[in-house]
């Protein structure tokens, strides 16, 4: 795919905009219900690919978004992604609670694609699906 056949609606952000391992919020839509979550650079996978992930920003224990501050959901080492209301702790890769009051519970995954340096919801995501 071409960056003239992108569909501009669909990009999240450029994935420089990530840096090496960082993350970054987004809002899709408007009105009442846009979609809102953040998306992690995990680095380089195999094969030299970007290794990106995006979830919804709402943790599972209470629905409330996971940061307070723009574009902050990492912890202090930027190895766990950590909601701010409670303290729980999740996997960056997988989303997955290791610890706190929602432990064993996900974070709701979106899908996204690389091209072109972007970084793109996947083309079959309903919007509405991943809140």
């Amino acid at each position: 795919m071409s960056s003239a056949e992108i569909d501009l609606a669909l990009v999240l952000c450029r994935l420089e905009e990530l840096g090496a391992t960082g993350c970054r919020e987004f809002r899709l839509g408007g009105g009442d219900w846009p979609l809102r979550g953040f998306v992690l650079h995990l680095g380089v996978a195999g094969g030299g690919d970007a290794a990106v992930r995006a979830y919804s920003n709402r943790c599972p224990h209470q629905a409330l978004p996971l940061n307070l501050l723009p574009d902050r959901f990492l912890s202090h080492d930027g190895t766990m992604i950590v909601c701010c209301m409670h303290g729980a702790i999740f996997e960056k890769a997988t989303g997955f609670c290791v610890a706190g009051p929602c432990v064993g519970g996900s974070l709701r995954p979106i899908p996204v694609r690389v091209v072109d340096g972007l970084v793109l919801l996947a083309e079959s995501t309903e919007p509405a699906q991943s809140r």
